[in-house]
């Protein structure tokens, strides 16, 4: 795959695209790791430039909201431009690849209501893709098994299993997830028996998947998998026999061992997607791979003191020379999807943007009021889906009035509030006093709320734009993270073929990148 420039067909390739993201983000790290709660208390408007702070608080927010996607008006000074257009083009692309054209054998099969049952919609989407891309890579490679790696509640080991018909075994460290996975996989097994019964077929009713519980922290546990002996109607296995594996080995033949195996995960989360990358390259049992990560946040990292060569960043010989660590906020940031942002829609960015600006003002009562708790960089929970149905309720109790502030602020500054500044006001007394609760706080005496509003309030028209220049740096740092795994299975040489593609449509999964490696 290619962006606008840079391609990652080959290890030299790869390289060129990393170092010249490295090269970009260096003088950007005051952005990267920023929390944007510190938004008025550290005045960080400040560190950017004036003139694109200036230009950008007048404009409209349909087009902040576009930021992140590489949208960037005519009228914006040129060094705006020029940034927003090199994000752009250091990013990965994100629009779904024609995976027939790509991959041999992809036939992508709708799933049936019954397969489907309990997905939502972004669920159903990825689980029938991706199914079809796995069964598509066990036939190229020859597998006998197919292991699912943070398998949740089965649903992708139970399409492999009963539409593609493929041996399957399901991972995950919730004994919930397993209990759930095999209930869920009985009643399907039961509804493919009873349609063979009725038509007279004489074929086989698939097996259910085989269930390991089992919290996978190295690539030893996964290729310990080789060893389990994959027997009729196991349906459940402790994971504990990971660690047996060597006694077990002894006595189980051949036949009944996983013995090829292609590892697969759907949004295995954070160090997980690398633990099977690992595992790939290390057990020769393993014939492929295909991962779709996410939670970058969780991933672990490498830290100037620490010689760890398992952690889940930098993973490649090329990037760990390079040096260029990340940190916690670059890792969060590297989360955030340009595809979310530009479908929220005004009336939900400007919602997010006066959130965001509740949250900020909450900091600077809790730099004043309660410097001890601040530093301990405090959590007040997810308010934000609160806040949004109150907005949704006064809009559908007044309407009319809703239409006239829209008109109003139609070509007025993004941050032109939605409603009156005593409505404002009102909103932050009441965010403040949930987030007092939540962090089981008392009520400061002399708390004037209405004070610290007013001083935030002259600069909220610049968090909209402040947030949306920091999150179009996401797609990038989600870039390197990618081609870090990309470069690490590329630096193991000819015999391993790999490729990375955007597999699902990122408007419903926009964690939509899948590695995909086998062994020739």
């Amino acid at each position: 795959m290619k962006s606008n420039k840079y391609s990652c067909n080959t290890r030299a390739e790869t390289l060129e695209w990393i170092i010249a993201i490295i090269d970009f983000l260096k003088p950007f790290s005051f952005l990267i790791n920023a929390h944007v709660v510190n938004f008025f208390k550290d005045k960080q408007w400040e560190a950017v430039d004036e003139e694109w702070m200036s230009c950008l608080k007048d404009e409209k927010t349909e087009n902040i909201l576009l930021i992140p996607s590489g949208g960037a008006q005519d009228d914006w000074p040129a060094s705006l431009k020029e940034f927003v257009h090199t994000l752009r083009s250091l990013s990965f692309p994100r629009e779904q690849a024609n995976l027939q054209t790509i991959l041999a054998d992809v036939d992508m099969v709708p799933l049936s209501t019954v397969l489907s049952q309990g997905m939502n919609l972004k669920k159903k989407h990825e689980v029938e893709v991706l199914s079809s891309v796995v069964s598509s890579v066990v036939k190229s490679v020859g597998a006998l098994t197919v292991v699912d790696v943070g398998a949740g509640q089965g649903y992708l080991a139970q399409v492999l299993s009963f539409q593609y018909k493929h041996s399957v075994v399901a991972i995950d460290s919730s004994s919930h997830h397993g209990t759930v996975t095999d209930s869920r996989a009985a009643r399907i097994r039961k509804h493919f028996a009873a349609q063979m019964r009725k038509s007279g077929s004489g074929n086989k009713c698939p097996d259910v998947p085989m269930t390991i519980t089992c919290r996978v922290l190295s690539s030893e546990m996964l290729k310990a998998l080789t060893d389990v002996p994959l027997e009729k109607n196991n349906t459940d296995f402790n994971g504990s026999a990971l660690n047996e594996g060597q006694s077990r080995s002894q006595s189980a033949s051949d036949a009944n061992r996983l013995c090829s195996l292609v590892l697969a995960g759907l949004h295995a989360c954070g160090d997980l997607s690398v633990t099977m990358l690992r595992t790939f390259m290390e057990c020769e049992e393993v014939k492929a791979v295909v991962s779709v990560g996410c939670c970058y946040n969780l991933l672990s990292e490498k830290s100037s003191d620490d010689s760890c060569s398992k952690c889940g960043y930098p993973m490649s010989a090329g990037l760990k020379s390079l040096g260029f660590s990340l940190g916690k906020n670059a890792r969060d940031l590297a989360c955030q999807s340009a595809e979310r942002w530009s479908s929220l829609g005004e009336d939900a960015g400007l919602q997010n943007f006066e959130l965001h600006s509740f949250r900020a003002a909450f900091q600077m009562v809790l730099s004043k009021h309660y410097p001890e708790v601040l530093a301990t960089s405090p959590s007040i929970g997810r308010q934000g889906k609160a806040f949004r149905r109150h907005q949704q309720r006064k809009s559908l109790e007044t309407p009319a009035a809703v239409d006239t502030t829209r008109k109003d602020t139609d070509n007025k500054k993004p941050m032109g509030q939605t409603s009156s500044n005593s409505d404002m006001c009102s909103s932050f007394e009441k965010f403040c006093l949930s987030a007092f609760s939540r962090l089981n706080l008392e009520h400061p005496l002399d708390l004037d709320l209405n004070a610290t509003w007013k001083e935030a309030d002259a600069f909220t028209e610049l968090i909209g734009p402040y947030w949306s220049i920091r999150a179009a740096l996401g797609p990038v740092l989600e870039t390197l993270i990618l081609l870090d795994r990309l470069m690490f299975l590329q630096e193991q040489g000819d015999s391993i073929k790999v490729v990375m593609l955007p597999i699902f449509d990122p408007t419903i999964s926009p964690r939509n990148v899948a590695i995909i490696a086998k062994r020739h």
